[in-house]
């Protein structure tokens, strides 16, 4: 995945002002300092990415030198502190943030502006750590996913932005549906229909050439994995075994990356194929920042193998840990998660 947060900048930008005017941004002091040392790389990378929270909270984005709420990277990040099992404290203040009524209506919208994909991840993510998502923050989650389910099977935003629904909200909405009870057969026989010759699928839908995108695909796999659709997830995950690179890699518009590499490692696990999804984990973790780098970042996951980078580690991290976790979306569950950001071992404990 291109290291970029997935929704469309102008709504980014309209309706992260709107929270960022509403906000006090003085949370609560974060247990991520709490920082024993760990030799687990998955640990390391997720107790780094917990210390990167702002206020112990939420993370933020940077438009044009100002800094925004974040609600998507923070809710990546959720998932991986679920994946790792560690930094409890740190997800719970950012489900508490998240909830919160200007942070919840910037990211979903207000019912009359209803972001499809923004509300079927946030229900995934109420899921994952054990919420009811149809009372999250005074918003029942699944009625307003369910209300945006057009006759074709395909889940559309209701927006004056436009509608920028794609494979991933079709695929986060099936999971979290499934979840709470199945999806709707015609929202999981659309995401099935709309795969490529190949054995893909494309990120967007409807266009003239279907082309295979490893994101989508990647969150297809899960989607129809947790929907019994084996067939069509085992020929998806076999067009990901096609494309990998020869160093374990995935790649986005040419680029080899940590966020891609990551989800197509969830996608390859959850579908059973092991030796890909070692070599994926081990290129993820030739991206982390050992003990040769800055004491800072030890435990980051670098977004290409050019290294760290400040601005694109904690989305690459995010996206990298499950995969290096072997957990997926479908399964993914906060429950036993240590409270404490294990930071990687260094020197002699």
């Amino acid at each position: 995945m291109v290291n970029r947060p997935l929704r469309h900048r102008a709504r980014v930008l309209v309706t992260a002002a709107l929270a960022a005017l509403t906000l006090t941004l003085t949370g609560p002091p974060s247990a991520a300092s709490a920082s024993p040392p760990t030799l687990n790389r998955v640990d390391a990378a997720a107790g780094w990415l917990a210390r990167q929270a702002v206020d112990g909270e939420r993370f933020e984005v940077t438009f044009d030198g100002v800094a925004y709420p974040d609600q998507g990277l923070t809710l990546d990040a959720v998932f991986a502190f679920a994946a790792a099992k560690v930094a409890d404290t740190t997800a719970a203040n950012a489900v508490s943030w998240l909830a919160q009524p200007a942070v919840l209506t910037g990211y979903i919208g207000d019912g009359t502006e209803a972001y499809a994909g923004a509300t079927a991840k946030l229900a995934l993510g109420a899921q994952v750590r054990g919420l009811n998502p149809t009372a999250f923050g005074g918003v029942d989650l699944l009625t307003r996913l369910n209300g945006l389910l057009t006759p074709s099977g395909r889940y559309s935003d209701r927006s004056a932005f436009g509608d920028y629904s794609n494979a991933f909200t079709q695929s986060f909405a099936v999971l979290a549906l499934d979840r709470a009870g199945g999806a709707p057969p015609a929202a999981v026989t659309f995401l099935a229909a709309s795969r490529c010759a190949d054995g893909g699928f494309p990120l967007l839908f409807g266009k003239a050439t279907c082309v295979s995108d490893v994101d989508a695909t990647a969150m297809a796999v899960q989607a129809l994995l947790a929907a019994d659709r084996p067939l069509v997830a085992a020929s998806a995950a076999q067009w990901l075994v096609s494309v990998q690179n020869s160093d374990g890699s995935f790649s986005a518009n040419g680029v080899p990356n940590a966020n891609s590499t990551g989800l197509a490692a969830q996608a390859l696990s959850a579908a059973g194929r092991s030796l890909p999804w070692l070599r994926a984990r081990q290129h993820l973790i030739s991206l982390q920042v050992n003990c040769t780098g800055a004491s800072a970042n030890h435990g980051a996951i670098a977004y290409t193998s050019g290294g760290f980078d400040a601005n694109t580690a904690a989305r690459a991290t995010a996206q990298a840990v499950p995969g290096m976790a072997a957990t997926g979306y479908a399964t993914l569950s906060a429950s036993g998660a240590q409270l404490t950001a294990p930071v990687l071992a260094c020197a002699p404990w």
